[in-house]
């Protein structure tokens, strides 16, 4: 099973990777992640990548082209894989596309999340996440807590610079004008499924495998 993730941030699509990911027993690859964990680690990727994601812009084709290629081509990747937040634009979808066809893949399935601006606005303002170990909280989940859940970290929650509501707003802007083409491109191969992502996790979890399992 080879799968990507398309939607808007904060519409669901790292919630949905993990179910999925767990379901068929192939690897969730998280861009977001990768760049989030450059970053923290001060590499050479994570310098660059930190002022553009701090501003709610896409990072450059050519550093997230580059992070795909090698990460598919890792073992854990042979029989499949969930990509989650890739490709992001018209370039990337092309190149994409190049990579797909050298590594003899043809049965990608487009899982397209769907929610209205105002919800994801909401929805990515009540997030929190941890210093430490950088997992991300829903607000009414810590509720009181002094300590991280997952790492036991004290006082560590905060509000990411990208979960900010101008740099959201942003961000949807960005998604609109330069990731809504990638949709149209996957579309004319008719192999896109499209949910709609407001709801109980559950709920959107199991009508995206009825898709899938129909597709």
């Amino acid at each position: 099973m080879r799968l990507t993730l398309f939607g808007a941030p904060g519409v669901g699509k790292g919630t949905q990777a993990k179910l999925l990911s767990a379901k068929y027993k192939i690897p969730h690859i998280s861009t977001g992640d990768i760049l989030r964990k450059a970053v923290k680690d001060g590499t050479g990727l994570g310098k660059k990548a930190r002022e553009i994601m701090n501003r709610g812009n896409l990072v450059p084709d050519d550093i997230m082209i580059g992070i795909i290629k090698e990460r598919l081509n890792e073992p854990d990747c042979k029989n499949g894989f969930l990509l989650d937040g890739y490709p992001r634009t018209e370039a990337q979808a092309n190149a994409f596309d190049l990579l797909l066809k050298e590594l003899n893949i043809n049965d990608l399935k487009v899982i397209n999340i769907i929610a209205d601006d105002e919800e994801l606005v909401r929805r990515l303002g009540n997030r929190r996440a941890c210093k430490n170990c950088n997992e991300i909280f829903v607000l009414d989940a810590i509720k009181g807590l002094e300590s991280c859940p997952k790492c036991a970290a004290k006082n560590s929650f905060y509000l990411r610079d990208d979960d900010k509501e101008d740099v959201i707003r942003n961000r949807l802007k960005v998604f609109k004008a330069n990731t809504k083409p990638v949709l149209a491109h996957y579309q004319k191969n008719g192999n896109v499924i499209s949910v709609y992502g407001i709801g109980n996790i559950d709920t959107v979890n199991e009508a995206i495998i009825n898709l899938l399992e129909k597709s």
